[in-house]
């Protein structure tokens, strides 16, 4: 166990400890004798497990680096073993890995596989027909009036990024419907 955390337990031993002026409830005294068995038996499991010096070296060394030193680390692994960054949340554990053959025939026609999002680009709108776009971006986006009211008169500017198709395609119907032209990108 590092040095930082003997300090921290040895600390927190003390705060815990039972004194005179308190009295703890069997309950409280039983957990506290098996958090310090747990923290004993762990400590005493480390040091019977056979360790490769080479490895209790480099976790040595490692335990005593901070924050940004860890961070720096970590990036230069990831960099110098190839690991890509995974998204959190479960996507890396549910995720078979894929045949070697069809890494292979998708990486051989990339150019026919079809486009799945797309963005949508509010090219203009009809005079006569501002306010009820104005409505409608507002109620699609969230935005205040004020706020919509600038986007339309901004135009043209991109309404939404990364729109799955079927949505992207109502979203133009809705707009088109108000007087609003609208394209796929």
């Amino acid at each position: 166990m590092s040095f930082p955390t003997q300090a921290a337990a040895r600390c927190c031993r003390q705060i815990v400890r039972p004194t005179a002026s308190l009295r703890l409830s069997p309950s409280t005294y039983l957990a506290q004798r098996s958090l310090s068995r747990r923290w004993q038996s762990t400590e005493a499991e480390a040091a019977a497990a056979p360790a490769n010096p080479k490895i209790t070296q480099i976790v040595d060394q490692i335990s005593q680096l901070n924050l940004l030193e860890t961070a720096d680390l970590v990036a230069s692994l990831k960099a110098r073993l190839n690991i890509p960054d995974l998204p959190v949340g479960g996507f890396a554990m549910g995720a078979a890995p894929a045949a070697p053959a069809a890494a292979e025939e998708e990486e051989a026609a990339p150019a026919a596989q079809e486009k799945t999002l797309f963005n949508l680009k509010l090219e203009s709108i009809d005079a006569s027909s501002k306010a009820k776009v104005i409505k409608e971006i507002k109620t699609m986006l969230g935005l205040s009036l004020v706020d919509s009211k600038k986007f339309v008169e901004s135009a043209p500017k991109v309404l939404k990024e990364s729109v799955p198709k079927e949505e992207a395609e109502k979203i133009m119907e809705t707009l088109k419907a108000v007087g609003a032209k609208v394209t796929m990108e």
